[in-house]
This record gives C-alpha cells, sequence and structure tokens, in this order.
C-alpha cells in the first residue's frame, strides 16, 4: 500500500531534466507560487544533470537540492562544525559502536506527510542496498533500526568518529519519504523537508518556491528561480543591471575592481575545495607512473592558479587547503622542462603524445587551466587535445571511462576522509582514473576509523604523499569562494563549503 505521503503527489506532472533541454512542466508539491517580485534570481553557471541526491554528484544539482533536501546533521555556516538538523541530538556508546540520533519532532515533507525515523531507515538502506554514490560512507555500518518513531539506532563495526559529518556533510545524504524512489522518478521530481520546493526546471531556469510548513519557519522570500548563466563576464552584467540578485559566476580578474563597486556587494572566504587533473590509468600511455609524475613534473601550478582565478586561489600539490588542521604541506613537484623531459625517456615511450583533456565550458576555469597546461606539456612532446563539452556530457564520460585526462574540481569537503577516500581507495566510487595502490587502500581504511585526531592526520598524511607520489590526482590549486549579491540583500551567508542556502534571505 501506498503511504500518504506519496499519494499527495499522485497528481504531481514530472519536471524534464535541464540537461536534456525543452520546457518543463511544473510539480505542486504544497510550496507556494513562484515569480512576483519576491523571488530571488540567482545566476549559476551550469545546469543540474539531474535531481535525486542519492545518485547525483554534481556540484550544479546540489546548488538546488541544498534548499530542498534536509539531512540529520548539518554543518555550520562558520566553521563546519556538524549541527542538528533532522536529528535534534545525537550520543555514542561507551565503546563507540552505537549512535543514536533522536529526530526532531513537527516535521513534514513537501506533501504534508510527517517525517519519522522509517525515512531514515529507508533513506540510508536505500543507499546501503543499491550500492548508490554514497554508499561508501555507510562502510563501517552494519545496521540502520528505527527504535520508535523518533529514535535512529545506527551500528557501526568500528568506531567511526566522523559519522555526522558522514552523513551530513551535503545534501547527496538527504531523507527522502519512505518508498520515494519506488513511486517517482527522482531525477527529475523532489520531495524532502528542506525551506523551498522544487516547482518546475527546463533548459534555461530551475524555479522553487518557499515551503510555508518549513519546520525552521517559512522562508522570507516567495521563491528562487536559478538561471543558467555560463559567462561569467555575463553573470555579473546580470547582477549590475538587477536582472539578478545573486551569482557566485563572477570573472576572477574583475574582483579587486569589485571589491571597491557600490553597485555589488562583494564577498570572499578561503574554501574547502580542490581543482586537479586525473589521467586514466587504462589508457596508455598515462599508466605508466613516470608518465604521470614527467606531466606533474612539466606544469607550473602557480600559472595554472594565476590564469584560472587571478589570485583568488592558492597552488597547492596535495587536496588539503593550508588553514586545515589536516593540510599536509608536501610538494615533491617544481616546473621543470629538463627533469619531465629525462622521466619521460625513463619511461621508455616515444614523443609526440598527444593527450585528450577533457574540459567543460559551464566551468570556465576548467578550459583557461587546460589551455595553460597544453603550453606547458608542448615543450615536453605532449600535445593537449583540449576538449570542451557540456556538463552532462564530461559526467557521461568520465563514468563511462572515455578520456585521457580531464580537470574540474571536488567542492564542499569537510572531513579529510571527502578529500581522499572515494577517489583513491581501490574500485571507489569516484575512482573513476583507475588508481589501485594497497598500501593507500590500508592507510585510508585506517584513517576513517582513527579516533585519536593526530595520528589520524599522520595516517592521511601518509596517504597524501602516495597518491600525490603515484599522481593519482594531480592537484592544481585551492580557489577562493567568491560570490556577489545586490546591495540591500539580507539574511545570506557565504560559507567555505560553496553550500548555497537561502533560506534565510531577504531581498531589499
Amino acid at each position: 500500500m501506498r503511504s500518504p505521503r506519496l499519494l499527495a503527489l499522485a497528481a504531481a506532472g514530472g519536471l524534464l531534466l535541464t540537461a536534456c533541454g525543452g520546457g518543463g512542466d511544473s510539480v505542486d508539491t504544497g510550496g507556494g507560487g513562484g515569480g512576483g517580485d519576491n523571488v530571488l534570481v540567482a545566476a549559476v553557471s551550469a545546469q543540474p544533470d539531474q535531481f535525486d541526491p542519492h545518485v547525483t554528484s554534481a556540484y550544479p544539482s546540489f546548488q538546488v537540492l541544498e534548499n530542498v533536501y534536509d539531512t540529520l546533521a548539518v554543518p555550520d555556516a562558520e566553521d563546519l562544525t556538524m549541527q542538528p538538523s533532522l536529528a535534534e541530538s545525537w550520543e555514542t556508546s561507551e565503546d563507540g559502536l552505537t549512535w543514536t540520533f533522536t529526530l526532531r519532532e513537527g516535521v513534514t515533507f513537501h506533501d504534508g506527510s510527517e517525517f519519522d525515523a522509517a525515512d531514515v531507515v529507508y533513506s540510508y538502506n536505500r543507499i546501503i542496498d543499491e550500492e548508490l554514490n554514497n554508499a561508501y560512507r555507510f562502510a563501517t555500518v552494519e545496521n540502520v533500526e528505527a527504535v520508535d518513531p523518533q529514535t535512529v539506532e545506527i551500528t557501526v563495526s568500528q568506531p567511526t568518529p566522523n559519522l555526522p559529518a558522514l552523513i551530513g556533510g551535503f545534501k547527496g545524504m538527504a531523507i527522502l519519504p519512505e518508498g520515494a524512489a519506488e513511486e517517482y522518478d527522482l531525477t527529475t521530481e523532489a520531495v524532502g523537508t528542506g525551506p523551498f520546493t522544487l516547482e518546475s526546471s527546463d533548459a534555461s531556469r530551475t524555479e522553487l518556491a518557499a515551503y510555508e510548513d518549513y519546520w525552521g519557519g517559512a522562508p522570507g522570500i516567495d521563491g528562487v528561480e536559478f538561471r543558467y548563466i555560463t559567462e561569467p563576464a555575463a553573470a555579473l552584467t546580470a547582477l549590475e543591471n538587477g536582472e539578478v540578485q545573486w551569482t557566485d559566476n563572477v570573472p576572477p580578474q574583475q574582483i579587486e575592481s569589485l571589491e571597491g563597486d557600490d553597485a555589488v556587494e562583494l564577498a570572499t572566504t578561503p574554501s574547502v575545495d580542490y581543482w586537479y587533473m586525473s589521467m586514466n590509468y587504462a589508457r596508455e600511455p598515462f599508466g605508466n607512473p613516470q608518465v604521470r609524475q614527467a606531466i606533474a613534473t612539466a606544469i607550473d601550478r602557480g600559472a595554472v592558479t594565476e590564469a584560472a582565478r587571478f589570485g583568488a586561489a592558492q597552488p597547492n600539490q596535495t587536496a588539503i587547503p593550508e588553514d586545515s588542521f589536516y593540510y599536509y604541506d608536501y610538494a615533491p613537484y617544481d616546473a621543470n622542462v629538463q627533469e619531465a623531459q629525462s622521466l619521460l625517456q625513463q619511461a621508455g615511450v616515444q614523443t609526440p603524445i598527444t593527450m585528450g583533456l577533457m574540459v567543460t565550458d559551464e566551468f570556465p576555469e576548467t578550459v583557461t587551466a587546460a589551455q595553460v597546461i597544453a603550453s606547458q606539456l608542448e615543450p615536453i612532446g605532449i600535445t593537449v587535445d583540449v576538449q570542451t563539452v557540456d556538463f552532462a556530457t564530461w559526467l557521461d564520460r568520465q563514468a563511462q571511462g572515455d578520456f585521457d585526462a580531464f580537470m574540474l574540481g571536488w567542492l564542499g569537503n569537510i572531513d579529510p576522509f571527502d578529500f581522499y577516500h572515494a577517489q583513491h581507495i581501490t574500485d571507489g566510487s569516484s575512482n573513476f582514473q583507475g588508481y589501485s595502490n594497497p598500501q593507500v587502500d590500508e592507510l585510508l581504511n585506517s584513517a576513517a576509523t582513527e579516533t585519536d585526531e593526530a595520528a589520524r592526520k599522520d595516517l592521511y598524511d601518509q596517504a597524501a604523499k602516495l597518491i600525490v607520489d603515484d599522481v593519482s590526482y594531480l592537484y592544481l590549486y585551492n580557489p577562493d569562494v567568491v560570490q556577489a549579491w545586490a546591495p540591500g540583500l539580507s539574511g545570506y551567508e557565504i560559507r567555505a563549503d560553496k553550500a548555497i542556502n537561502f533560506e534565510g534571505v531577504e531581498l531589499p
């Protein structure tokens, strides 16, 4: 028998997946109406690939889903420590193997039905049983049980000190209504407990409406309209002209001049993101470690960073930024053409070599960075074919292993687990490059369950050294978060994890 919350959605029309283009039908999930003067228009650079929070790995999707779904815990906007959300509190047993979460009462999904423990069990078991994108976050989880409607107990096989961050760090761990995936196409529809409902989406925009019964109080605006404006200069012009009220697509070369511009409010903060290049181990000669090391040695990260970000980033040869406790000061590669050429000779490969480098113009800095990388690799006999594709194609080719190399960023990392685990452990869900090092596997698995912070850092440092030496990822830089909005807009907080939350916003 279908649950009441799903019956209430049965008449809803499907959203058109934005990556496919065309017009979309609206879905009425109980929110307020869109449009009007009290709707925030936000310019973003790329379209969501889909709206299933447990399946997508695309940041453009999470820009929307951050406002639609909730998790049990949530990062604090100021320091990213985990705070209560759908769970009011949690505690661990003395042996660290049982976590008990007390759920918030009075929470409803967007169809008006009540949230309870069964929804948590369903959501987490869906990820685990179907081995979805974030199943690796449950590596130590043995059981998820509803003790009663307001209590969830999670049993782990080993102490897992970062469990709140694993289940609350981003909306990929969102709580769905029980049975939602069986009744609806979650790639195009959404029903969460967040401050806004997903109303419609097409090739040019996604529209959200305020959910008046939101447990945190009704939002201060009637809705949000995300417009896709790929070109940063065009996004900034739209903001200055009043066509949009917020954007994170700010031309890096104009950041300094905008700091004194009364037409916009500009905010920057160091991020927990990293941008990188990775090569396909299944494509020769990139499976050869000396070839990868030669490429890592030829690249001048400072020049790449300056071209892509105009100073709004810090070059880094590891993933974690310098202001983190888990930062590892390790930089073995100095840009050196002669040394890079020597490594290629030692590898026994014949030059010239052609390397396809897949980027997307929906993240323009990847195109700029790739052009600089191409110029830096040419002197060592590597011709870079910069392949600029739309983001949906980029994601599909990455998943299929259809690349020599690609460049992009990992956004919203909180715990060191987020920076390294799924990307570099053998057969990890985000290990698209095909890297496998048993020593790295052992270090990452040990670090994931280490309760002593200093010992945990040492384990991640050891793993990071091997990852960098093997060039599983060729790390480039840690960018700043740069966002701008209309003067007089209030209630918005810029965040190091790049999560975009509009529930507290009020328009001038």
